[in-house]
């Protein structure tokens, strides 16, 4: 008997900036990581004011957890210190494993427009903290999507939904990233694993989960209740749907760096300071 998920509560993203300045909607903050273990950090940006975006985001660290960038319009310039590049433009999807350390920038390659997408920190196990830097893009034809009997269209980042398999996968903390694009009076529903921890953030329109509205620029953490979501729209509507296993790990985090212990924290910006990572 299939159940479906329903509304734990909503939320209401912080507008911040970050890099030289960028604007943006920080939706999952450090109070959540906890209840949404494995992710650390969901931010939501987009406009089409050169002046909220054109700064970017020079040469800054990471260590210990991946980050996921989805643009969903614009392009980006990613450079590393392990040697990586890449452009990042519309429908394109750029994962990053920080590891053991890595020093990278992502600056903007456009003077007008507009510049919307998110990026989404995902934790790794303790075992895999120290593992080698790693980069991938996936460009926009890359990325698999399916159109349900109802017109629902589904982009597949990570994970598997409807038997559509996205682009990457993680053994551990099972990822499941979903880009989902409802017509007006459509439902649609996708299983997610019982044990894992799983939200929607809705970026166009409205949905609904069981009784709960889940408006534009909200966030619906969804109860650990059921094998998938049922989602309905009464009008055109826009979402990513993510989803995984919990780690059930300390998480101490200082800035840019997420490890286990304040011991390692230390260490991290010793080896940072005295450029000791790659």
């Amino acid at each position: 008997m299939i159940q479906s998920r329903s509304v734990e509560r909503l939320i209401e993203g912080v507008n911040t900036s970050d890099g030289a300045g960028v604007k943006l909607t920080r939706v999952l903050t450090g109070k959540l990581q906890r209840r949404l273990d494995p992710f650390l950090m969901l931010d939501a940006f987009g406009s089409d004011d050169p002046d909220d975006y054109i700064a970017g985001f020079p040469d800054h660290p990471h260590r210990g957890f991946e980050t996921v960038t989805y643009m969903l319009s614009g392009r980006m310039r990613h450079r590393d210190s392990s040697g990586h590049e890449g452009l990042l433009e519309s429908g394109s999807v750029q994962w990053m494993v920080a590891g053991s350390g890595v020093v990278h920038s992502e600056i903007p390659e456009q003077k007008d427009g507009v510049m919307e997408g998110f990026q989404l920190w995902l934790n790794l196990p303790k075992d895999h903290k120290m593992a080698k830097p790693w980069y991938q893009d996936y460009p926009n034809t890359a990325i698999p999507e399916y159109v349900s009997s109802e017109g629902v269209k589904v982009r597949v980042i990570a994970g598997s939904s409807n038997g559509v398999f996205g682009v990457v996968s993680r053994e551990i903390t099972e990822p499941l990233y979903l880009d989902i694009h409802l017509p007006a009076g459509a439902c649609f529903y996708t299983d997610i694993a019982a044990t894992h921890n799983a939200f929607i953030y809705v970026y166009r329109g409205a949905v609904s989960v069981a009784d709960t509205q889940v408006d534009s620029r909200r966030m619906g953490i969804l109860k650990n209740d059921g094998d998938g979501v049922t989602l309905h729209a009464a009008s055109q509507a826009r979402l990513i749907l993510i989803a995984g296993k919990p780690l059930a790990e300390p998480i101490v985090q200082y800035g840019p760096f997420v490890m286990n212990t304040q011991q390692e924290i230390h260490q991290a910006l010793d080896d940072f300071r005295n450029g000791r990572f790659s």
